[in-house]
């Protein structure tokens, strides 16, 4: 099914670092990429390695107001200014150096992911560095400065796309591109997260934001509650997401897949293991086959299990991407799990027993699941209505 594969690898996207305690580490965007290349996953004949320049101010002027870029610009550079006007202080989104080179970097590889798979270059791309999906027209959010797939989708529909599919299974809601084509009927935004409003973050995601009124139906929300499991995760994702894109029919696929929903992340609660990331990475392959003609962009996203959890995860689903989920040795490179140790006792965090593969042992049903799945159905039945 795969023939032409694209791995997005930029160096410079390191100066994405928010800080020493900032719990988005680029470190888990690097140690993909070491394990992807212990694999052997990017020297497959049919995968090259990609690389990509920064966005510039009209390709990121897409998406965000221009006083919005020279503020990134300005505070990344140390200049005073009213800064959390646009989202940025200490908390969520401190202000780092060379900011605005940093996000306008991750937005210049989803942008390359996109134009590689829009002109027929590749068939799929993967770029780990971005899926920064929280980020607004004129304000940061949620650790994400500039919004890479709004921008990668802003680009297709300004080089003729005319329906774009963007489906986010990050734990958090995919809040800045639902927001940002809320009134736009050639993009449909479906986003499955934990769900509770007032406390978990964004807290929006509910299901009935449908869309704009130019737009209706064209956001579609999975609102799943804390504690579900790979059962009730996978029951909802199957209930909605194929029929609602088949329902669509997207001339392009693009992907968001945050980490976050693993049952070992610090920030959520929901408790998928690698088992799900699996199946729903064989299932968004077949339909990017079966409705696009292949065309696939997929990004990173969250995820705060940084060395354990992030790199095998997007691992997977770089090797179904690949074609190659079945010949992937279960067992991690012994290399990989020393460096991804060193790094987690280089940054103080305790290592703790690291996991030896691929595969976990599957967690306990609860009632958890059971509701999940009651999510689903009820989407299901709305998009039927």
């Amino acid at each position: 099914m795969s023939e032409r594969v694209g791995l997005l690898v930029v160096p410079g996207a390191r100066i994405y670092e928010l800080g020493p305690a900032h719990p988005l580490k680029i470190d888990r965007v690097l140690l993909t990429w070491s394990l992807i290349d212990a694999c052997g996953l990017d020297r497959r004949q049919n995968v090259r390695r990609l690389g990509a320049g920064a966005a510039d101010d009209a390709t990121l002027g897409r998406v965000h107001e221009p006083d919005f870029i020279d503020a990134t610009r300005r505070a990344g550079h140390g200049e005073d200014g009213d800064w959390a006007r646009y989202g940025y202080g200490p908390g969520d989104n401190p202000i780092f150096d060379r900011m605005h080179e940093a996000g306008a970097l991750v937005a210049g590889a989803s942008v390359e992911a996109a134009r590689a798979v829009w002109s027929g270059e590749r068939d799929h791309t993967f770029s780990a560095a971005g899926g920064l999906h929280h980020a607004m027209p004129a304000r940061a959010s949620g650790f994400c400065v500039y919004d890479d797939p709004a921008v990668a989708i802003a680009w297709l529909l300004a080089n003729g796309a005319e329906r774009i599919a963007y489906v986010d299974v990050d734990v958090h809601h995919g809040d800045g591109p639902q927001a940002i084509f809320f009134d736009d009927p050639r993009v449909l935004t479906i986003s499955i997260h934990q769900y509770q409003p007032g406390w978990f973050f964004p807290g929006t995601g509910g299901v009935f934001e449908r869309g704009g009124p130019n737009a209706p139906g064209s956001a579609i929300n999975i609102p799943l509650p804390p504690f579900t499991g790979d059962e009730g995760w996978l029951a909802a994702f199957a209930a909605v997401v194929p029929g609602a894109l088949r329902a669509f029919g997207p001339q392009v696929l693009l992907t968001q897949l945050g980490a976050d929903a693993h049952h070992e992340d610090p920030l959520a609660q929901l408790r998928l293991t690698t088992a799900v990331y699996r199946q729903a990475a064989t299932q968004i392959h077949a339909l990017a086959h079966e409705l696009c003609e292949g065309r696939w962009i997929a990004t990173g996203g969250g995820g705060y299990g940084w060395a354990r959890a992030v790199p095998r995860i997007w691992t997977l689903w770089f090797a179904e991407m690949a074609g190659a989920a079945r010949d992937l040795d279960d067992r991690l490179p012994p290399a990989w799990v020393d460096e991804a140790r060193g790094r987690l006792v280089a940054t103080g965090d305790p290592a703790g027993e690291f996991p030896a593969t691929f595969t976990e042992r599957s967690l306990e049903r609860t009632d958890a699941d059971t509701e999940a799945a009651e999510v689903g159905e009820a989407v299901a039945a709305i998009l039927g209505a």
